[in-house]
């Protein structure tokens, strides 16, 4: 907007800030005769980004900058965003250099000594960069000492300072780090509440930034002056009250949260800054990014991205949801800086932080991109700013049916097992790898059982004990699914038929019988609309390696959509030979991302003839898979942070424990928080919450709210049990059975 005021200096007692504030627009004349309001009052009109309230289309951003178009470079090849290069000391973070692999010091701050150590164990296991706890002037004096001890002995690593709540104490650790992390939820404004705020307009919204001008400008300038990097780290845990009055507990919220602090930033001519919008829901983590990103397009910035899923948790749980959310924007070529946060000591962070960087930088490859050009064109309808999962028809039963297919698939979220006939003479440990009950020897289904088994060859007609197997899964709705040439060779009753779709002859020749149709992803949109008129219970999608996963069933459901086709997805998924931390990385990173953009009724993992997974392995991580895609949810879901030097107790003690005896409760959600940094904001996404609330005392949430506060470590687990318990959601765990079906006897173990 063109500028009609001009400063007057006179009356000025310090022009230098409020000119460093406006010097990114260079077009004011300083004049005489104007007074400090006068001053402020034009700054506040032109420091801030204008608002993106307002009616689609017509809001006052949307007027100046025009609407959000983009949030990645290309949206059929993997193209890293466009960034800006950001200095912390002797790394380099943007588009011009490769991705930055960061972790968190667990230690106190103030125990130099074990700082230094752990700092030193993370540097030769290869982060580029350790996060400390800087909670008070303390730590932040301390930081002086570790910065020195590691420069005497050779580790030029830089440190960076996570600030909360404290900005006099951020002035001061600034002169020993070379990055400090801020936080917009908390840096100015610390009121830990969920009292709502009634702001009728933007007006009223908006008076409060002066006093984030006041608070934060010092540090800019230090920053600034001494060439520091920083973090602008929006957690949705801990968005302000402020914010949460206005925007809600919504991506939104998170990215206007930080836009304030960047505009400050920005008006003093200070840009060696990234961005961060951390969730440990990996849905609200994408789309927060994409949002931002798609806001920084319009803007015209380009300042880089620091990717992570907080609270990720431990063990193969929290590799697969950090996979999902930072592989599902490191695919839009989104990040350049990532932080796998586990509940683990930060050196085992390394390995799958590491292994994310290289499974991203991949899909820039010659290769991958060759695989990417190979899918057909097709427009990408995908709405990143508000998710909504495609839910795809259910088998219906049939007259005469004389086994029950509606439970072929499960309404949240299917699991397939690829199962093969040596297994079916093993019935009892079929069972068990399957996820499935047995009384006296027969199959029941269970919360967390295989719903459907593809099976590559039927077993021989003589073969009786397989049979009886496949027949007694049948009973219980388990139904094999076996290719139609192989069946038609050696029936099974009451068996699937699986049919690829370029295969439409024989397709409408099976009237009558049930089908699963396979697809490739690169089949026309005439072959496609054939779905129409064949019967068939779901679709599998399998991409030749050929054709990029990712582009190929984006386009598929974009098909999908505009024919108004309504078949039911599953991702079929073959893992090359690993072990069980890659296969929940690769999952992740290739299916995680596509099932939180709502796309894909749920997965089939078959392993390659290489792998040695076991059934039970392949099960447990395609259910992990779901309920870290926000799909189905079969166990407790635990949103664990990752320790740092402000957790009052245990974390990695107090999480086993925790899980050791609440993980048996499908659908119950415990938030469990070293410290109330993101304690309280992380109970909007669980049900019961286990914070630290002071040394050796744990607050308990029920919700949002603190009901039971100060109770000690050592009766705070019981005690959770018990608000579990009164508020209706605990069961007892069941008692593990072994059985012996020859003689019948039932042993409890």
């Amino acid at each position: 907007a063109a500028r009609q005021d001009y400063l007057l200096a006179d009356d000025l007692v310090d022009t230098a800030v409020c000119s460093a504030r406006l010097a990114s627009w260079h077009s004011a004349p300083i004049q005489s005769g104007r007074s400090m309001s006068s001053l402020l009052a034009m700054l506040d009109a032109e420091i801030w980004t204008p608002s993106s309230r307002g009616e689609a289309g017509a809001t006052p951003r949307d007027i100046a900058f025009g609407p959000l178009d983009r949030y990645c470079e290309d949206l059929y090849e993997v193209t890293r965003r466009e960034t800006r290069t950001v200095t912390a000391g002797p790394v380099k973070f943007g588009s011009a250099h490769p991705l930055v692999r960061q972790t968190m010091a667990t230690t106190l701050t103030s125990d130099v000594d074990a700082t230094v150590e752990q700092a030193i164990r993370c540097a030769d296991e290869g982060f580029d960069m350790l996060r400390v706890t800087v909670v008070g002037m303390k730590d932040a004096k301390a930081c002086l000492k570790i910065r020195e001890r590691l420069d005497q002995k050779g580790y030029n690593i830089p440190l960076c300072a996570d600030m909360h709540f404290q900005p006099k104490v951020a002035l001061v650790v600034a002169d020993a780090v070379e990055k400090i992390r801020i936080n917009p939820g908390n840096f100015a404004d610390g009121r830990k509440t969920f009292e709502e705020m009634m702001y009728e307009t933007d007006e009223q919204y908006f008076a409060e930034r002066d006093y984030f001008v006041e608070v934060f400008s010092p540090l800019v300038e230090k920053c600034k002056q001494l060439n520091r990097a920083m973090r602008i780290g929006t957690n949705h845990g801990s968005l302000s009250a402020r914010v949460l009055s206005f925007y809600g507990d919504t991506p939104r919220g998170m990215v206007e949260s930080a836009i304030e602090f960047a505009d400050i930033c920005r008006s003093m001519d200070y840009h060696n800054f990234v961005f961060s919008m951390k969730a440990s829901n990996p849905l609200v983590m994408v789309q927060a990014y994409r949002l931002l990103a798609a806001e920084q397009y319009r803007l015209g910035w380009d300042y880089p991205l620091h990717l992570g899923v907080t609270e990720a948790g431990e063990g193969e749980d929290g590799r697969m949801k950090s996979a999902i959310g930072i592989g599902a924007l490191l695919a839009d070529g989104l990040g350049d800086t990532i932080r796998v946060s586990l509940t683990e000591d930060p050196e085992f962070e390394f390995a799958p932080c590491n292994r994310l960087a290289e499974i991203g930088a991949a899909r820039a490859l010659p290769e991958a991109t060759a695989s990417q050009r190979a899918v057909p064109k097709y427009d990408d309808t995908r709405d990143i700013l508000a998710f909504s999962r495609r839910s795809g028809r259910l088998p219906v039963q049939r007259e005469g049916d004389h086994f029950d297919y509606r439970s072929l698939l499960h309404r949240d979220g299917s699991v397939l097992s690829a199962v093969s006939v040596e297994m079916l003479k093993n019935p009892q440990e079929l069972y068990r790898q399957m996820g499935a009950k047995t009384v006296v020897g027969l199959p029941f289904k269970d919360i967390s059982t295989s719903d459907s088994i593809l099976l590559r060859s039927p077993p021989s007609a003589e073969d009786v004990e397989a049979r009886l197997t496949i027949k007694r899964l049948q009973e219980v709705g388990v139904h094999p699914i076996i290719p139609a040439d192989a069946l038609a060779l050696t029936p099974v009753p009451g068996a699937v038929a699986l049919l690829p779709l370029s295969s439409t002859y024989e397709a409408r020749e099976s009237r009558g019988k049930r089908l699963v149709l396979s697809v490739r992803g690169d089949e026309s949109e005439h072959e496609l609309e054939q779905l129409k008129q064949i019967d068939h219970e779901f679709v599998l999608l399998d991409p030749p390696p050929a054709l990029s996963r990712l582009h190929a069933s984006r386009r598929l459901f974009s098909v999908f959509d505009r024919l108004c086709i309504d078949s039911a997805v599953i991702h079929h998924f073959r893992p090359v030979a690993s072990e069980p931390a890659e296969l929940a990385l690769q999952m992740g990173a290739q299916v995680g991302g596509l099932l939180c953009d709502g796309l894909g009724d749920g997965v089939l993992i078959e392993p390659t003839s290489l792998s040695s997974f076991s059934l039970d392995t392949l099960r447990t991580a395609s259910f992990g898979l779901l309920q870290g895609s926000r799909m189905r949810s079969t166990k407790t879901e635990f949103v664990s942070c990752p320790s740092c030097g402000r957790t009052l107790f245990d974390l990695q003690e107090v999480t086993a424990q925790i899980s050791e005896r609440t993980g048996h409760l499908p659908g119950v959600a415990i938030a469990i928080m070293g410290c109330i940094v993101n304690g309280p904001g992380e109970m909007a996404d669980a049900d019961f919450g286990y914070v630290g609330g002071a040394p050796g005392k744990v607050d308990l949430y029920v919700g949002k709210e603190v009901v039971r506060r100060a109770i000690p470590n050592e009766e705070a687990c019981d005690a959770l049990i018990e608000l579990i318990k009164e508020n209706g959601k605990w069961k007892d765990k069941e008692e593990v059975v072994d059985e012996t079906e020859e003689t019948g006897e039932l042993v409890v173990a």
